[in-house]
């Protein structure tokens, strides 16, 4: 795939990195500095144990910059790749002390967005011939939602809001909430910045009808039968060609390319970073050239 990383920038980034390193070293990595007497250097490279795409290797980099900024990480796989077992996907030589102490922060972040990564491919796999593109959610890790929605991106989905002040979803409860869909819009419409959109979930094609009526700007169909899905879908389109349509709700690798030919523009759903693995990967040591 070789997608182009769009790295959080390093005012956000380098205090989850300052506190995840703190976490783990506490008063101090007692092994490696009772280990070590004196500064060493050394050479190590990653290794993929497992396929899949990877992820987060930008990211582990500057873990151990901030531990001795004369650390190189020469990353051998591309954002994105796809990797076979046993292949190297990194090479890094400087400070042992700071390749020891760094490299269980820096395998977990690249093992955990690569998994999501890995997934996340999978899932555009079966829909990239056609024009619906995959989404993610808000269902993410408290603390990582960032580097989660990073990892999507990289895998080929694009990310969904980032928080609830990046765009306004109406949802069940908040129907419930307001007494109709077309109550909340009216709220609502007269209290956000321009150009926030308004998105509706939807779960029958009465409430699509009144959300057509209310010029929502986006329509979610959320866990509607795929024959219903594609009765919504017309008259969407039927209504207002410019109106985005999202599908979500229960989508599986089974699933994802039959809701897609129905015609949605995008596909929302949290499986990739819910329901997927760390890729393994590991540090060895290597002899210097």
């Amino acid at each position: 795939m070789n997608i182009a990383p769009v790295l959080p920038p390093l005012l956000v980034l380098d205090p989850l990195l300052h506190s995840w390193l703190l976490e783990d070293i506490g008063r101090g990595d007692r092994t490696t500095q009772g280990l070590l007497a004196a500064e060493i250097t050394a050479q190590a490279e990653w290794v993929a144990k497992a396929p899949g795409v990877i992820a987060g290797l930008p990211i582990a980099a500057r873990v151990f910059q901030l531990l001795n900024d004369k650390v190189n990480f020469i990353a051998v796989a591309s954002e994105g790749e796809w990797c076979e077992a046993n292949q190297v996907i990194a090479r890094l030589d400087g400070s042992l002390d700071a390749l020891l102490t760094g490299e269980r922060v820096a395998l977990n972040i690249a093992m955990r967005l690569s998994g999501i990564t890995t997934l996340t491919h999978k899932y555009v796999d079966k829909i990239t011939d056609l024009p619906t593109q995959l989404v993610d959610t808000r269902k993410t890790t408290p603390g990582l939602r960032i580097l989660e929605k990073y990892a999507t991106f990289i895998g080929g989905a694009i990310n969904h809001r980032m928080g609830l002040d990046d765009a306004v979803m109406i949802k069940d409860n908040h129907i419930a909430a307001a007494g109709g869909i077309g109550t909340a819009i009216a709220r609502i419409r007269g209290q956000i910045p321009y150009p926030l959109t308004v998105e509706v979930e939807t779960e029958t094609l009465n409430q699509v009808e009144e959300a057509l009526a209310h010029k929502a700007d986006i329509i979610m169909l959320d866990n509607m039968p795929q024959d219903m899905m594609r009765q919504a879908v017309e008259m969407i389109r039927q209504r207002d060609s410019r109106i985005k349509i999202e599908a979500s709700g229960n989508i599986t690798l089974e699933t994802i390319r039959d809701v897609a030919e129905t015609g949605v523009n995008y596909i929302s759903s949290s499986a990739p970073i819910t329901q997927s693995s760390w890729l393994d990967l590991s540090m060895k040591m290597v002899a210097k050239a």
